[in-house]
């Protein structure tokens, strides 16, 4: 479980955008009137680099912060022009905002001089939009409704199911059917919720490295009858693994339906296993009795949904995975994801997820999730790599480069994709040299981590 205690940074909260010049938290709020020039502001929990983040997201300008100047940002105000609103914000640090002839403004904070200013700061990210036209229904236990004849009585049709857990995505004709429905189902006694469902995007395509990999000598070993170890790789479609390591391979499960991967490039699935079975391979000595369990949640679709990353992880588990490994990540906070990834971490299932290649502090689910282990990648020195995300939420932070073959050539991967499969790799083959089960898997690497690389205590 994380703790709300602090490590690197301050409480990062969920920002919704109003109109692209509000930006607002569910608590902290920042209201800034480009037009006008006018701000408002209550904050009490945001740190220099969150308040930076959507000050470039609401104006649009370039900032840029000194990398010693962090401090936890107090104000309220309200209607105050940009410049002595920037006063209130940032205290006693010193600020410039230089107008560009050709080009947007930039803002640069720093301790005493422009120079200091050197870390370019990202805007903060949007909140992803729901889905159009889709609601996930879940009905409540022993309910004599058959969704069929809800969903022929909205209008709508039942494009996904989950019927272990009564859950169900439904598609309607348009907007206004939607909110219809949501109105009715509102007042149905035999509906527990009604959710809306988010886009996950597709992890981008994989590149061919300049350096060779050597081929993984990793071998199969009998279960020793305590625990067997199972890693569910919630992902896109895995590819033929070579001979050798085909062995650790179950069955694959197509939650988008069935897919033939395009055969001459490496899909993000497949370097995931490999990168999993990597780290199995350092923390085992070669010989593991750890299998892995690929569940694919995209198919031939650009993105998947929270409501299919949700069924994934459930055929998951239902199908005997005690491990789930999600190098996958929204900006979308799903209530019906977070139930169902509750219910799973009363199992006793760590659940490793990818913080997101973006070098903010907003969050992404389902690593924000207090529930799962946030992955943050680090680079060849040991510090956080320049592409990652380093919000409050995350709780450790791993290698993020690995180097793959797949059809005789390298592929490098890189990103908290492949930190989120080393942690998971390195949790299984702890449990596994240690002869415990799953439950055990996540204290055991915590204790093999240097204290720099886990964030939170």
């Amino acid at each position: 479980m994380k703790e709300l205690r602090q490590r690197w940074f301050g409480l990062v909260l969920l920002l919704l955008f109003l109109g692209g010049q509000n930006v607002m938290g569910a608590v902290d709020t920042l209201n800034w009137n480009q037009r006008q020039d006018r701000v408002d502001a209550d904050i009490t929990s945001w740190d220099t680099m969150q308040l930076l983040e959507h000050v470039a997201a609401a104006t649009g300008w370039q900032v840029y912060l000194d990398p010693d100047v962090n401090h936890v940002v107090s104000a309220k105000f309200k209607d105050l022009p940009s410049g002595e609103a920037l006063r209130h914000l940032l205290g006693n640090v010193n600020f410039v905002v230089l107008p560009q002839t050709n080009g947007v403004s930039r803002l640069y904070v720093f301790r005493t001089t422009r120079q200091q200013a050197t870390r370019q700061v990202r805007p903060a990210r949007k909140p992803a939009q729901p889905i159009p036209n889709q609601l996930i229904v879940t009905l409540k236990p022993n309910s004599k409704t058959k969704i069929d004849d809800l969903a022929r009585a909205l209008g709508a049709k039942v494009i996904g199911r989950m019927d272990k857990q009564n859950a169900y995505l439904l598609q309607f004709a348009d907007d206004a059917a939607t909110q219809a429905a949501r109105e009715q189902l509102a007042q149905n006694p035999d509906v527990q919720s009604v959710d809306v469902n988010y886009p996950v995007d597709k992890p981008p395509q994989l590149q061919m490295a300049q350096s060779g990999s050597p081929e993984l000598d990793l071998k199969p070993k009998p279960n020793d009858g305590n625990c067997q170890l199972v890693v569910g790789l919630i992902d896109t479609p895995l590819q033929p693994m070579s001979t050798n390591l085909s062995a650790f391979m179950q069955p694959a499960i197509h939650v988008a339906g069935d897919v033939q991967p395009d055969p001459s490039q490496l899909t993000h699935g497949t370097a995931m296993a490999e990168t999993i079975l990597d780290a199995i391979n350092a923390k085992t000595g070669g010989s593991t009795s750890v299998k892995i369990l690929p569940v694919d949640v995209y198919g031939n679709n650009e993105m998947t949904s929270t409501f299919d990353v949700a069924n994934g992880i459930v055929q998951a588990v239902n199908n005997g995975a005690n491990i789930i490994n999600l190098s996958l990540g929204s900006t979308g906070d799903s209530q019906f994801l977070h139930n169902t990834i509750k219910q799973v971490a009363k199992q006793g299932i760590p659940m490793y997820a990818a913080a997101g290649n973006e070098p903010v502090t907003t969050p992404t689910y389902p690593a924000a999730y207090p529930e799962v282990v946030s992955v943050t990648a680090s680079d060849n020195t040991g510090k956080i790599a320049s592409y990652a995300n380093r919000g409050s939420f995350i709780d450790m932070m791993v290698n993020g480069d690995n180097v793959v073959g797949f059809n005789g050539q390298s592929y490098l991967v890189q990103g908290t994709s492949t930190s989120t499969a080393f942690a998971s790799g390195m949790a299984a083959g702890l449990a596994d040299s240690s002869h415990v089960c799953a439950d055990q898997a996540q204290s055991l690497l915590q204790k093999s981590l240097k204290p720099a690389s886990i964030l939170k205590q």
